[in-house]
């Protein structure tokens, strides 16, 4: 579907890639991985046309739709929310407000110009593009209450989560997405995976989530060594194919460095003999035949984060009892109590908005508990990582090497370039001002500065947001090694696996406290357990099981069967009331449909035709969700 023909793209001197030949078919998703500045966004942006290459041709079909994740959300502020989704498909929601527009006009009704827009309507499902938006809204955990509301009603990370549902509702050929994942909770991720796994088109998924890639791609394009390489598989297939292609060809290059030892060796040997003179000469003429060409050197780098523990802490490490904190009106906790105890990496997961960065605040004595109280163990000295860790980079105008030595001012200035070094600051880079660090960087000097400061408990929020594949993988390696307390909140499914010991999932009812690992976790409660619909029923279930008596128990069975009744009766009713709306809405389209219907009827009848069709339409809607409650409200009762 998509081809790149011998593609270079250059800034300046820089060559970010060159010499690339890809094909890129429908039905396939592509993760895109590379180091940072390897040129990942840059590749979405010569696919979606915003810039050219330096050299060849990037070839699309003309009438493919294009499906690109903005950033700029402020030109949809006081747009409604559900309208800026809409918007997505722009051809479909022009047609949508022209039509509007004719049936509004007072005189003049262009009956050819209103049927051919209502088959452009027709043709791209337009009657179905609201409820497909609120869908995908509700998907990205932005709740129906809101869908009305005025975009800038929301957060900043939910703004971004709007303008993503609009790229999805718009049903492209090709989405090009970069860092999808970042501003979703590992509720809207799951979501995300299973909405691209249906998806027919070409996806390009620029990601720094290892589950994500595993999850959703059926093939990684590479960029390193200067240029891109496609691999079939997920990012696990990807990792190993690349190591043994490294491999193979370390190999190929020792076995040929052996050979030419060889014949040098011989060389060098009976060169002087006159019998074997000829034979020497031969072997010469073997070597030069002989071509090693170097390995490039791959543009991955790989911090190195050194996570040591000042001293053991006491075995209670830190108790939290019955903690509660309210923004305003908005309660985030409510009676909160819990213990950690020295060695555990206590993973604290559940949607955005839950409280988890407020439960490490509070740990911290960053904000004040509303109720309830904090208390660190005895020699617990705990060093803290900020999900806005740019906070903790106080004064803009220090340069590196004088923000991470003040932490450490008893040590030299070799030492604190070989912590920064090893956090991949080198030469020149350790006079850099923090205010114009990045963000992949600023993370790096704050995991530097907790390294040099050695607490024995960690408090790390969403460390892996701008770190990349490299950095997150190193970041593991480190935490794994360190001998201290690690208490983390984070999004990220695979960093989530490969270090936690507990897991603490908060939720609306409460606090879900597991001794285990996260795999252990979902094998129990079960993958499905971030749905919410399931979560909805299963509440409802276990609220059913209460412990009751047996007089109890046969008198909630009875109120249970009168209730189960009701609620079919009132099934009944609704089916019959959808059905004659949906009867009615048929033959309202078939007349539509007719030949020469807009030519021979009046405008003011089909106005109200199309009045009548929108008030069916919003009726069978509110039918059908009012059916969907009752069914969710029905499976409980099921066995009563």
């Amino acid at each position: 579907m998509i081809s790149l023909s011998d593609v270079a793209k250059e800034f300046g001197d820089q060559t970010l890639f060159e010499g690339v030949t890809l094909q890129l078919d429908r039905g396939q998703r592509y993760g895109v991985v590379g180091a940072n500045g390897s040129g990942k966004s840059t590749l979405l942006k010569l696919l979606s046309g915003e810039e050219s290459p330096s050299r060849g041709e990037v070839s699309i079909p003309r009438r493919a739709m294009l499906g690109v994740l903005s950033q700029d959300h402020f030109r949809y502020e006081d747009e409604r929310i559900l309208d800026v989704v809409m918007m997505g498909d722009a051809p479909l929601w022009s047609a949508l407000a022209e039509r509007e527009a004719l049936l509004d006009a007072s005189e003049g009704f262009d009956a050819d110009r209103y049927a051919q827009l209502e088959d452009v309507i027709q043709r791209r499902e337009g009657y179905s593009l609201e409820a497909r938006a609120g869908e995908i809204l509700e998907g990205l955990g932005i709740p129906t209450a809101s869908h009305l509301q005025p975009l800038s009603t929301l957060s900043g990370g939910f703004k971004l989560r709007a303008l993503l549902a609009q790229v999805l509702a718009a049903r492209p050929d090709v989405l090009l997405l970069d860092e999808p994942t970042n501003h979703l909770d590992i509720v809207s991720i799951r979501w995300l995976e299973k909405f691209l796994a249906d998806f027919p088109g070409t996806a390009l998924l620029v990601s720094h989530d290892h589950r994500f890639l595993d999850n959703v791609c059926t093939a990684i394009v590479d960029l390193d060594y200067q240029t891109i390489k496609s691999y079939p598989g997920n990012y696990r297939d990807f990792t190993r194919a690349k190591r043994a292609e490294r491999e193979r060809r370390e190999r190929e290059i020792e076995k040929r460095e052996a050979e030419i030892a060889r014949n040098r060796a011989f060389v060098d040997r009976f060169r002087a003999k006159a019998s074997k003179a000829r034979q020497a000469q031969s072997k010469l003429k073997v070597i030069k035949r002989i071509v090693i060409e170097p390995l490039p050197t791959s543009s991955r780098r790989y911090p190195r984060f050194r996570f040591q523990a000042c001293r053991p802490s006491g075995k209670q490490v830190l108790s939290i009892e019955g903690v509660s904190k309210s923004y305003g009106d908005n309660p985030v906790l409510r009676d909160v109590s819990l213990e950690v105890a020295r060695g555990e990496r206590v993973a604290v997961i559940g949607p955005n908005g839950i409280g988890k960065s407020t439960l490490l605040k509070l740990a911290m004595g960053i904000v004040p508990a509303d109720a309830g109280g904090v208390r660190w163990g005895y020699e617990a000295h705990p060093g803290y990582f900020a999900q806005d860790h740019r906070e903790q980079l106080e004064d803009g105008s220090q340069t590196v090497e004088a923000w991470l030595w003040e932490a450490c001012p008893e040590e030299t200035r070799g030492f604190v370039r070989g912590q920064l070094g090893a956090v991949l600051f080198s030469k020149d880079e350790v006079k850099k001002k923090l205010s114009a660090l990045s963000g992949g960087e600023a993370a790096r000097l704050v995991f530097a500065r907790q390294i040099v400061k050695r607490p024995n408990v960690l408090v790390v929020d969403e460390p892996t947001n701008h770190l990349d594949l490299e950095g997150i993988e190193a970041l593991v390696e480190g935490l794994r090694a360190y001998d201290g307390t690690l208490i983390f909140v984070s999004h990220d499914r695979w960093f989530v696996s490969e270090l936690a010991t507990r897991v603490i999932e908060l939720t609306r009812a409460g606090i879900q406290d597991f001794a285990g690992t996260y795999e252990e976790y979902l094998a129990r409660a079960g993958d499905d357990h971030l749905d919410a619909t399931v979560t909805l029923r299963r509440a409802r279930a276990a609220k059913r099981k209460g412990k009751v008596g047996k007089g109890k128990r046969a008198g909630a069975a009875s109120a249970a069967k009168r209730q189960r009744k009701r609620l079919e009766e009132r099934l009944g009713a609704i089916t019959g009331e959808l059905e004659a709306c949906e009867a009615r809405l048929a033959a309202i389209d078939a007349r539509f449909c007719e030949a020469g219907f807009f030519e021979r009827t009046p405008g003011a009848e089909v106005g109200q035709l199309e009045a009548e069709r929108s008030e069916l339409k919003a009726r069978a809607d509110a039918l059908l969700r009012e059916w969907e409650s009752l069914e969710q409200q029905l499976a409980p009762l099921a066995e009563a």
